[in-house]
């Protein structure tokens, strides 16, 4: 639940509260459960209502801590930078490490984050079919009832959703020095 309610709001504990307030509606409500769907589709309808409320009332606010970001000092460590006094001032100290990280593990935990990315990068009716469908592994007519859209376009959401997720992939494994994992093709 907290995977979903996360495709629609700006941060954790937002959905953490998202899904607070689902239970409460889905207590409050439990008598009026009419059975016309299973109940996990009822109470999934309740949170992705429940998100949306809340995702578009942030979507109106700019938090505090975000207005005086800006002052908090630099982004970059300054200590990274040449002196004043240098020949090349404000250049870098060093140039930074080459990653050779085509291994295992890391370049695993690289695809992850580039995938998180190219997800959140979506729309939000895209990235929340994407979501139900590949990553919580929901069925295509489950999904249709949770969010009440059609199969057909459920489909051209998730078929939509999928190729800009696989683009931004291929921009990733496939980069200016050749393919990373030996192969190239993304299935």
């Amino acid at each position: 639940m907290l995977m979903v309610a996360r495709t629609f709001v700006s941060t954790e504990a937002s959905a953490e509260e998202v899904v607070q307030d689902t239970w409460l509606a889905v207590i409050r409500g439990i008598d009026g459960f009419e059975g016309r769907s299973s109940l996990r589709t009822w109470v999934y309808r309740i949170l992705v209502h429940t998100a949306k409320r809340r995702g578009t009332r942030e979507s109106r606010i700019v938090p505090w801590g975000n207005l005086t970001a800006e002052d908090r000092g630099s982004t970059v460590d300054p200590a990274l930078f040449r002196a004043d006094d240098d020949q090349y001032p404000g250049g870098w100290l060093s140039f930074p490490q080459e990653w050779h990280s085509a291994e295992g593990s890391v370049l695993a935990g690289e695809v992850r984050a580039h995938l998180r990315a190219a997800i959140d990068a979506l729309p939000d009716r895209k990235r929340v079919v994407i979501t139900l469908r590949d990553v919580m592994g929901h069925s295509s007519d489950e999904v249709c009832d949770m969010l009440e859209i059609s199969a057909a376009n459920q489909r051209v959401l998730l078929h939509r959703a999928r190729a800009a997720v696989r683009a931004q992939l291929a921009d990733f494994l496939v980069g200016d020095d050749g393919p990373r994992d030996g192969g190239g093709e993304l299935g």
